[in-house]
C-alpha cells in the first residue's frame, strides 16, 4: 500500500507543482530570453552542465557506486524548484530571469533527461542489467506531469490573471506539504536501510548543493555586471526539481536508495537559499545604510 501510495502520489504532486510554475508565467518570460541573452546563457550553462558535472566529479571523489551515485546524479539532472523564484523575490534577485530559467529548462529537460540518467544506470548501477529507464516512456511521462501542467498554468493565468497571482503561492505551499508525507513514506519504506544509505549519499548531495551554489555565485559575479542577476544563478543552479527525481526514482525505477540522495537534497536546498538569502539580505542592507564618504577638508 505504501508503494502505491508513493507512485500515485509523486506524479500527482509534480503536476501541482508544475501548474504552480506555470501560474507565475507570461509570455513575457520567454521572451526576455531572446533580448537579455547573456544572463540567461550563463544560467542555464550553470544548470545543465556545471550542475551534473560538478555531481559527476563528487561521484568519482567520494568514491559513490550503485543507486546513491545514480539518485545523486539524477538529482543534479533536474530541473530549477518552483521555489527558486520565490526566493529570487526574496533575496532581491532578477526575478525575471529567474522565471525565464525555470520555464525554459522546463521544457528542456524532457528530453535530456532520459538519455543522461540511463547512462548513469550502464555507468554506475550494480545490477544495470535489472534495470532500465524506457526512454520513450520516460520523455512522454515527463512531458504530461511537467510540460502539459506548466502550459494548463499558463493558459489559467492568461484566463484569469487576479485569481492566478492569488493561488499561486497556495499551490506551491500544498505540494510542498504533499512531497514533505511522501518523503516520509519513503525513509518509512527503506526501513533497516534508512540510516546506511543516508550517511553515503549525505555528504555527497550536502557538497553538490554547497559547491554548485559557491560556483555559481562566482560565475555570475564574474560574467555578469548585475548582482541580482549573479543571486538569481546561484538560486536557479540550488534550488532543484527534487519532486521529479524522486518521481524517476521512486515511481519510475521502483529504487528506494536512489531516492536518498534526492531527498536529502531537496531537504537541505531551502536551508542554503534561506541561509543564502538572509546573508546578501543583510549585505544589501549594510550597503543601503552605509553612510556616504565626506571629502571634506
Amino acid at each position: 500500500m505504501l508503494e502505491s501510495l508513493i507512485s500515485a502520489g509523486l506524479p500527482i504532486t509534480l503536476i501541482i507543482v508544475m501548474i504552480g510554475v506555470g501560474l507565475g508565467l507570461t509570455p513575457q518570460d520567454f521572451y526576455r530570453v531572446v533580448h537579455t541573452p547573456k544572463g540567461f546563457l550563463v544560467g542555464i550553462t550553470g544548470q545543465l552542465v556545471l550542475l551534473p558535472l560538478i555531481a559527476l566529479l563528487l561521484i568519482e571523489l567520494l568514491g559513490l557506486t550503485g543507486g546513491v551515485a545514480i539518485g545523486l546524479f539524477m538529482i543534479a539532472l533536474c530541473p530549477g524548484g518552483a521555489t527558486s523564484n520565490l526566493f529570487s523575490m526574496l533575496a532581491k534577485a532578477d526575478v525575471g530571469l529567474s522565471v525565464s530559467l525555470t520555464a525554459v529548462i522546463g521544457f528542456i529537460t524532457p528530453f535530456s533527461i532520459p538519455l543522461l540518467a540511463n547512462w548513469a544506470i550502464n555507468h554506475y548501477g550494480e545490477n544495470a542489467q535489472d534495470i532500465s529507464l524506457p526512454l520513450l516512456k520516460t520523455f512522454f511521462q515527463l512531458v504530461v506531469v511537467s510540460v502539459i501542467p506548466v502550459i494548463a498554468g499558463m493558459l489559467l493565468r492568461a484566463k484569469w490573471p487576479s485569481w492566478a497571482q492569488r493561488s499561486e503561492l497556495w499551490v506551491n505551499r500544498a505540494s510542498s506539504a504533499v512531497l514533505a508525507l511522501l518523503i516520509l513514506a519513503i525513509c518509512l519504506q527503506l526501513g533497516n536501510q534508512l540510516l546506511s544509505s543516508a550517511a553515503r549519499a549525505g555528504v555527497a548531495a550536502v557538497l553538490l548543493n554547497v559547491i554548485t551554489m559557491s560556483l555559481g555565485y562566482k560565475l555570475g559575479k564574474s560574467l555578469l555586471d548585475s548582482e541580482a542577476q549573479a543571486r538569481t544563478i546561484v538560486l536557479e543552479i540550488g534550488l532543484q526539481n527534487g519532486t521529479m527525481a524522486l518521481m524517476l526514482t521512486t515511481g519510475v525505477l521502483k529504487s528506494a536508495e536512489m531516492s536518498m540522495a534526492p531527498i536529502i537534497y531537496s531537504v537541505v536546498m531551502f536551508g542554503s537559499a534561506a541561509v543564502f538569502t538572509a546573508l546578501v539580505s543583510y549585505r544589501s542592507k549594510l550597503l543601503k545604510n552605509k553612510p556616504p564618504h565626506c571629502h571634506c577638508k
